[in-house]
């Protein structure tokens, strides 16, 4: 492991990027977990040719006007399915964004096929916290950039979550991780006492809180240096009027910015720097359909030519629902919870006992009424395959354990859970206490079995049948048999609860 010392010589030789700008004020605008949502979403919310109004109208009445996103700019669409990210960064620099931060789901098709990507990219990519030299992403991330406005120079870094756990082994080839509280401090330090700058930035996709840490909390609690960070991967939006949430004491006392704006660019943030007393305030702006009448008709042209492939999926009518399924409800994940136990008949001969999926895999919802094949790729976008692994109830429990760390996710008819602090205080399925010392059988996606989403659990099980198709096609096979000219209908009440 490198240690930060090497990282602060890495930084010391980086070349910083200058900008020279007379203003009273820098306003940075910002976006994280935009989530390749080019258009609206399902509630008509976003959407790029929207965000580009509000973007140009605020740099034409704000000379000095910073664009930058915090991370996983992709994976949620069917642009994202069909052209693999193209479409996304192609945007970020029609939109005009300065500088960015990857999140994990940028390494989703790895590091091999991002690179090249980020290599197009006009923007300047910032890490902090990956070592990356070796590899395909090398030269691609500076650790930190310098801007001057108005005679003060503003320091940005980037800080990006460990990988383990969270992206699938393979997939980020080439990166190290470095402790991001150790090198988040190292490299503020170093930006406020050798280059001298007046404030410093930073670019965080770590989450708002939680575990595991260190989130963004944590990171400004344990900071001297930093004095704004603009965070992502948790999806939290952030009130500016909450400054209990917005506002954390570092190290020594002194209040540091905290902003993140939810996800799919349904909100584009703005901090608003005064350069004389060198203050922040920061606001949040909702995309909506208020813009549609000053879209920019060249810039629609540019999406065009993408949309041939996901308009033609989204015609494809594939089921119905008896009611609208919200992503963020336990419909829908229910749904899917039995569909997965259902589907364990299709791999294998053996009874499963129980399906668990993770809510964060529930990439839109479902309205009530026909139900189309982009629609099922969109909410199961990702190219997960389905495994039933056999498991000590002891490893399920602690399983349970780190699904209610997260509020619960998705389990299979006949399991009961109550979570109390973020633990689960009893699990039962079919009214019996899950067994320690048996045995049973789990269906449930690779990613999760190979310890994704931090459920390490999961691989002390052994496989014994895994699905040749992604989730998705899966689903659509088996919304055209098992569910044909049947409603998707499936119970409301949550089987994790408090």
């Amino acid at each position: 492991m490198r240690t930060v010392t090497k990282l602060l010589i890495v930084c010391a030789l980086a070349g910083t990027s200058m900008q020279t700008l007379t203003a009273e004020k820098l306003v940075i605008l910002h976006t994280n977990d935009t989530h390749s949502q080019i258009d609206p979403t399902d509630k008509d919310l976003g959407g790029v040719l929207r965000r580009k109004v509000l973007i140009d109208s605020i740099k034409a009445n704000n000379r000095n006007t910073l664009l930058v996103d915090a991370g996983d700019a992709v994976q949620g669409t069917m642009f994202f399915n069909l052209f693999g990210g193209e479409v996304e960064y192609k945007m970020l620099d029609l939109l005009g964004y300065d500088m960015a931060i990857v999140g994990n789901h940028d390494f989703d098709n790895g590091s091999e096929k991002l690179a090249p990507l980020l290599k197009k990219s006009n923007l300047e990519w910032l890490s902090t916290n990956y070592d990356t030299s070796e590899g395909p992403l090398a030269g691609i991330f500076k650790p930190y950039v310098i801007k001057e406005y108005d005679g003060k120079r503003i320091g940005f870094i980037g800080l990006n979550l460990r990988p383990k756990g969270m992206i699938s082994e393979g997939n980020y080839n080439g990166v190290e991780y470095l402790d991001a509280v150790k090198a988040a401090n190292a490299t503020a330090w170093h930006l406020k006492h050798n280059e001298k700058v007046d404030m410093v930035v930073a670019l965080s996709h770590l989450g708002y809180n939680g575990k595991p840490e260190p989130k963004d909390v944590d990171i400004a609690a344990n900071s001297e240096d930093i004095d704004i960070i603009i965070g992502g991967h948790s999806h939290s939006y952030l009130d500016p009027a909450d400054s209990e949430r917005t506002r954390v004491k570092n190290a020594i006392g002194k209040d540091v910015l905290v902003t993140q704006v939810g996800k799919s660019g349904m909100n584009l943030g703005q901090i608003t720097i005064d350069l004389d007393s060198l203050t922040a305030d920061y606001t949040t702006i909702p995309v909506n359909n208020r813009l549609d009448s000053r879209i920019n008709q060249d810039f629609a042209d540019v999406i065009t030519p993408y949309r041939h492939g996901v308009d033609s999926l989204m015609a494809i009518k594939v089921g119905r629902s008896a009611a609208e399924l919200d992503n963020q409800q336990a419909a829908l994940l229910n749904f899917v919870s039995d569909f997965a136990l259902d589907f364990s008949k299709k791999i294998t001969d053996k009874p499963v006992d129980i399906a668990l999926m993770n809510k964060g895999s529930l990439r839109r919802s479902l309205p009530k009424g026909d139900i189309t094949m982009g629609m099922i790729m969109m909410m199961q976008p990702f190219n997960n395959h389905f495994e039933v692994i056999e498991i000590s109830g002891k490893d399920l429990l602690e399983a349970f354990d780190v699904m209610a760390g997260r509020r619960g996710d998705g389990v299979s008819r006949g399991v009961d859970a109550t979570m109390k602090d973020r633990r689960c205080t009893s699990v039962t399925l079919n009214g019996k206490p899950i067994d320690k010392n048996k045995t049973y059988r789990v269906i449930t996606i690779d990613y999760l079995a190979n310890g994704g989403d931090y459920m390490e659990p999961l691989t002390r099980g052994k496989v014994i049948a895994r699905s040749k198709n992604v989730v998705y096609q899966d689903l659509l096979d088996y919304l055209a048999t098992d569910m044909k000219n049947k409603p998707i209908d499936p119970p409301s009440k949550a089987r994790m609860h408090e």
